[in-house]
């Protein structure tokens, strides 16, 4: 495959340079070779040859790369050839020369042109930053080299790595490792909603899937206090019970969504239908942040905050948005006034109960707005993943400590693959199929 792929990359640029050169020194009988050439130039730009187990994006990525790595490689071929080589063989020709430097030029032009703008369009890692920066860098001379050579690199990296999951995914799709007993549910966190385009875990309900999990989502208010999402969620339970038969649900749940389902188990009549209950980065000892931004930030603002939110909320979906309530219920005060109850009626008999943190060591690394938090939250609460403390994550039998992730770590976010971001060293989907499969193993 790397070889065709090489073959493929140099074909076209030395195909019309090996043109240009017999057009410009008139070699008998190789006149005409210009036409095939640029027939040949054409075809190139339509068509790579792709390894057959690529999926569709991430052969329109490796088109886009071939593309870029030719270009390179041709850029300075032609600058060779024209600007120095053919001037001092042949000083009597700029006729011709003129003619042949353009047909190059707009060669170039369309080769680089396609392969940008077709990794601009399939591209999941470049990112909007990327693009943004690889747009500015372009204008400026040298430094959009060095863009370049980054916006090469990243893809690269993306379809060696996509390309290597989609393989393992083959290999054991018979196994179906991630076919629990039961079924998933996915509880998603604070402010934001299950939307059926934009999923908030990012890639990995597709992963699951593919090694055979049947997920279901929360469909739960973005913001709300503690106690009415958890009897939201108990509904939804009973609701995929009734309507499965499957008798019960594993939940995966971030952030907030593992508060309310602890309280759902503990005071809503969820336990019965509950096999398991695994909690990711959720603040189960409270944000002691929150409490000093409750006393920090005025009454009214606070209040023209909540109105805006719980406004924009009800357009989109929500019945009975509850900014504020949401908020105080995630403060170190209130939490630990619920756990008290919490532990008073625990109702988690016979529930496997389990979960998992994760650490970012640069708060510039953590994206909007936890690259603003991180700091705070180390002011007042110490080691985060940008939001909530690691001496917050612990609940139940067994508790993960995720700290990969290359130097910048792992963030709230990036741990339920929010921003769809492949870290170093640290796979998340391969994480929750390791996860789900773990539970199968276990009878769940």
């Amino acid at each position: 495959m790397i070889s065709r792929r090489w073959i493929f990359l140099f074909f076209g640029p030395l195909l019309t340079l090996a043109a240009n050169a017999l057009w410009l020194t008139e070699v008998t009988g190789w006149r005409w070779l210009p036409i095939p050439a640029v027939l040949a130039f054409l075809l190139s730009e339509v068509y790579t040859p792709y390894p057959r187990d690529l999926s569709n994006r991430l052969r329109v990525c490796l088109h886009g790369l071939v593309r870029l790595q030719s270009f390179c490689l041709a850029l300075p071929l032609t600058l060779l050839l024209h600007g120095l080589a053919a001037p001092l063989l042949l000083p009597d020709r700029w006729p011709v020369l003129l003619w042949s430097a353009a047909l190059a030029a707009a060669a170039l032009i369309i080769h680089f042109w396609n392969g940008v703008l077709t990794v601009y369009a399939a591209s999941v890692q470049l990112g909007i930053r990327r693009r943004a920066l690889g747009i500015l860098c372009g204008m400026i001379p040298i430094v959009n080299l060095f863009a370049l050579s980054r916006i090469l690199r990243v893809v690269s990296d993306e379809i060696r790595f996509e390309s290597e999951k989609d393989r393992l995914d083959r290999q054991r799709h018979d196994r179906q490792i991630c076919a629990t007993r039961y079924p998933l549910l996915l509880v998603h966190g604070v402010f934001f909603r299950d939307y059926r385009y934009v999923n908030y875990w990012g890639r990995i309900p597709a992963a699951l899937e593919r090694n055979g999990a049947r997920i279901f989502y929360g469909n739960h208010q973005s913001a709300a206090a503690v106690a009415d999402s958890a009897r939201e969620l108990t509904d939804r339970i009973k609701a995929i019970v009734a309507e499965t038969g499957c008798e019960k649900v594993n939940i995966i749940a971030h952030s907030k969504g593992g508060l309310d389902c602890r309280y759902a188990l503990s005071f809503c009549g969820a336990a019965p239908y509950v096999a398991s209950l695994t909690t990711i980065n959720s603040p189960h000892q409270g944000c002691g942040f929150a409490d000093y931004l409750l006393t920090a930030i005025p009454e009214k603002a606070q209040r023209k905050i909540e109105t805006t939110y719980n406004a924009a909320m009800r357009r989109l979906g929500d019945p009975n948005p509850d900014f504020m309530a949401a908020v105080r219920d995630l403060t170190a005060s209130r939490c630990a006034q619920r756990n008290k109850g919490l532990e008073d009626h625990p109702n988690t008999e016979g529930i496997l109960c389990q979960s998992v943190g994760s650490c970012l060591r640069r708060g510039g690394d953590g994206r909007f707005p936890l690259n603003l938090t991180y700091r705070l939250v180390k002011f007042f609460d110490g080691e985060n993943d940008g939001l909530v403390s690691r001496d917050a994550f612990p609940f139940g039998e067994r508790f993960t400590y995720l700290q990969s992730g290359g130097a910048r770590g792992i963030s709230h976010g990036d741990v339920v693959d929010l921003n769809r971001e492949n870290l170093p060293d640290f796979d998340v989907r391969e994480f929750y199929v390791t996860l789900v499969s773990q539970l199968k193993d276990q009878g769940l």
